[in-house]
């Protein structure tokens, strides 16, 4: 006779057999979605940032970018979230916070600001059907790394209960302080690790710049697989310069991908890269399909 499973055990093997299948379903969903639009293997949840393509109008840059297969537009503010809508297009990431890059959460000062715009924006991000927030650290200016994370963790515990309460992500840019953002704090993956243990909650989490990163760091795959429980989100580009992700520039995407599908990952991919040749949206299309493993 064979012996009894436990009640518990079983109930818990049903559970993980459940949770397995609905995994399975999700990505057998977005495998065959991608391949009715663009041909994609769809095992990366594709989008892009709109700020890079500014010339082009958002309607126009959302139309192709369903074709392509892109399924989110990144770093869109309140007002434009429903033009991506219309074309069944998410907003990947949104953004609007006040101070910016420059002026965030390392200064107390700017805590009160934020934490009023983002009482008022969190309601609305919600409605609209959205769930992640970009943040920043702000700029050094003469403070230590001890004092940033004190004082980021200070106004993200101001945050975390409005973030609770509409089931959103606060989510801090990993940004180069060496070309592009001089003096920023959040610059480096092991600060913004540490920050993401002192805060100590799901809601907030790293966005990965690969492009930022490599410039300061390099050693991405290793960073990556090591961070991700922390990563929530990630951004491409070229180096150097910022442009096209193809064989122009020092890193190999298709390997980055693949570590991090490795990972477990299910958030966005998002394109960062600004286009340097004249065809924007061919250069958009290129790189989709280079990081489409």
């Amino acid at each position: 006779m064979k012996t009894p499973i436990p009640r518990r055990r079983a109930f818990r093997t049903l559970a993980q057999g459940a949770a397995a299948a609905a995994v399975a379903a999700d990505l057998g969903r977005r495998v065959a979605a991608a391949e009715r639009v663009g041909g994609l293997k769809g095992r990366i949840n594709h989008s892009v940032c709109r700020w890079c393509y500014g010339r082009i109008p958002l309607e126009e840059l959302c139309r192709a970018s369903r074709e392509m297969g892109i399924s989110a537009i990144d770093l869109l503010g309140l007002e434009e979230i429903p033009t991506a809508k219309r074309f069944d297009l998410e907003c990947s990431m949104v953004s609007g916070i006040p101070g910016g890059i420059e002026r965030g959460l390392n200064r107390a000062a700017n805590h009160e600001g934020i934490q009023k715009w983002f009482e008022e924006a969190a309601p609305k991000v919600a409605a609209l059907g959205c769930k992640n927030v970009i943040c920043f650290s702000g700029n050094r200016a003469g403070m230590s790394d001890e004092e940033g994370i004190e004082q980021c963790t200070a106004g993200l515990k101001k945050l975390l209960p409005i973030a609770e309460r509409h089931d959103l992500v606060l989510v801090m840019e990993l940004l180069n302080s060496r070309v592009d953002h001089r003096d920023y704090m959040c610059d480096r993956t092991p600060w913004g690790v540490e920050l993401c243990r002192q805060v100590g909650s799901e809601r907030f989490k790293l966005l990965y710049d690969i492009y930022h990163m490599q410039i300061m760091e390099g050693d991405l795959i290793r960073t990556l697989r090591a961070s991700a429980p922390y990563i929530a989100h990630y951004h491409t580009g070229g180096v150097p310069g910022r442009n096209e992700i193809d064989e122009s520039q020092e890193i190999y995407y298709p390997a980055v991908m693949r570590a991090i599908l490795e990972t477990g990952f299910k958030g966005y991919v998002a394109q960062e890269f600004i286009p340097k040749r004249e065809d924007a949206l061919g250069s958009l299309a290129q790189g989709v399909r280079i990081c489409d493993v």
